[in-house]
């Protein structure tokens, strides 16, 4: 019981927040390995994490926003990593360490077979999906992790 002449004294909300803190902190502890956070599909902040190679080339920049928007407009959370400076092994790196479920990768490699590359944060292998089934196949994968 909390009254208001005794210190410490936390509101609702911040008992709330305290709980919330120590909630993710134990999903965290649960969920890593030895490259970074493996977070659950269900407490995930984002559905999935694109990484942009190559972004410095108009077609393949254009490729990147409209996978992005068309994941958005199918209702996935996505972060983006449309940076231009880092290379790919730090945006891989970067990746592994935020830990999202799922990774796909736009690059004018990946585009000239006309796919995008998949690859799932925890054991999983890399495929190539074509660009145009790209948002329904990872809507369902976003489903299946």
């Amino acid at each position: 019981m909390c009254h208001v002449t005794q210190a410490p004294c936390r509101t609702p909300a911040e008992a709330e927040r305290a709980g919330t803190s120590r909630l993710l902190q134990s999903v965290i502890e649960a969920n890593h390995d030895q490259h970074g956070i493996t977070w659950p599909a269900a407490v995930a902040p984002y559905d999935l994490y694109i990484v942009g190679l190559g972004l410095e080339a108009e077609e393949t920049a254009a490729k990147a926003e409209a996978l992005y928007d068309a994941l958005l407009a199918a209702g996935l959370e996505v972060l983006f990593d449309d940076r231009l400076e880092p290379t790919a092994g730090v945006k891989f790196n970067d990746a592994d360490l935020i830990g999202l479920p799922l990774r796909v990768t736009v690059s004018p490699r990946s585009l000239a077979k006309g796919a995008v590359e998949v690859k799932r944060r925890v054991g999983g292998e890399l495929e190539l999906v074509p660009f145009d089934q790209a948002v329904a196949k990872l809507k369902l994968a976003t489903k299946a992790v």
